[in-house]
């Protein structure tokens, strides 16, 4: 089957999706500069499909690398598009960062494939929507200011790529708006790999809990929500996954409304940081240390998504629960702790 280029693919959802890529029958060729993933990562998805992806070494901002690399590989069809630095709080310390790391980097991969055909999938955020007026947030919703300049860059990145899909026909694209991605592979050999601090709320759970971190800290009990802490829509990953192998397979098929989409990819139920944290002591038994502190720059209140429009036109809907979220995540932790396997 087709070739598909996944852009961050040793990453937390990158290596994910190129697992499901393979199992669907796909053949994934990975470009990824290591910033912020493991390079053994590709023994761990060896172990579970059988198959080392084909890896490329280099970042994306370079245009020159990015051009040689499309001329010499044509036979690539579809582009999954992941490699953009990511975390909201360190993009409102570090702005500079985020958007000449985000923006060059999608706009070096349209410009190398503006002569050729290509299915392109762009890993989008519900963070394009702020805090929305209404609940469940849908696609037909306003995009809202951002409240951080991560959430900026994309904004703005899909609206280069709306742009750039009406300007040239040549370009399919299809962006999913998706919401927390959390949990590991069932086989717990690969997972979130923060390096450095965790950025996200569960990877810091799982730390606490093995003793790498002394506690928690829960960022804000003030907002307007039944237990005061921030509501999010979280996803597990394999769910997550399984949707961009389910957006190239749209395109391919030509069954896209037009050359740009956009879908949300959530399980369109929210849940508060207290309720995870919970979830997770009583799907581990493991009891956690967590303290309230202040809200954090650049967060919203709530947010959680429709999934309809996914359901309906990608054929595609989330099919893990919370618990499953916890104790993948849990056994991806111990794994780590246990076997060493990135040493």
């Amino acid at each position: 089957m087709s070739k598909i280029l996944v852009t961050g693919g040793t990453g937390y959802i990158g290596s994910h999706t190129v697992v499901a890529l393979q199992e669907a029958g796909y053949t994934p060729v990975i470009i990824d500069n290591l910033s912020n993933s493991n390079k053994g990562v590709l023994k761990q998805i060896a172990a579970i499909t059988g198959n080392v992806p084909e890896f490329h070494e280099f970042d994306l901002c370079d245009e020159q690398r990015v051009l040689q690399f499309v001329k010499e590989n044509p036979d690539i069809t579809g582009v999954i598009h992941f490699a953009a630095s990511k975390a909201v709080g360190e993009s409102v310390e570090q702005p500079i960062k985020y958007y000449r790391n985000n923006f060059f980097s999608l706009i070096n991969l349209l410009t190398a494939y503006k002569d050729q055909v290509v299915n392109f999938v762009f890993s989008s955020s519900c963070t394009v929507y702020g805090q929305p007026k209404e609940l469940p947030v849908t696609e037909n919703a306003p995009v809202q200011k951002a409240e951080s300049p991560y959430g900026n860059t994309k904004q703005v990145a899909e609206e280069i790529l709306n742009d750039t899909a009406k300007a040239f026909d040549n370009y399919h694209i299809i962006a999913l708006r998706y919401f927390n991605p959390v949990g590991a592979h069932k086989s717990a050999l690969i997972g979130e790999l923060p390096l450095g601090v965790p950025q996200n709320l569960v990877p810091f759970i799982t730390q606490t809990a093995i003793g790498k971190r002394e506690k928690i800290t829960v960022f804000g009990n003030d907002y307007n929500t039944p237990d005061g802490s921030a509501i999010r829509d979280y996803i597990h990953v394999v769910d997550l996954a399984k949707a961009h192998v389910a957006a190239i397979k749209r395109l391919e098929d030509g069954k896209a409304s037009g050359n740009y989409e956009v879908f949300n990819i959530g399980t369109g139920k929210g849940l508060s940081v207290l309720e995870i944290i919970r979830a997770f002591e009583d799907s581990t038994g493991v009891k956690l240390n967590y303290q309230i502190g202040p809200r954090r720059a650049g967060d919203i209140e709530k947010v959680w998504g429709d999934v309809s429009k996914s359901t309906a036109e990608l054929g595609w809907k989330a099919e893990l629960g919370v618990e499953e979220m916890m104790r993948s995540a849990w056994a991806w932790e111990v794994y780590l702790q246990e076997q060493h396997p990135f040493d």
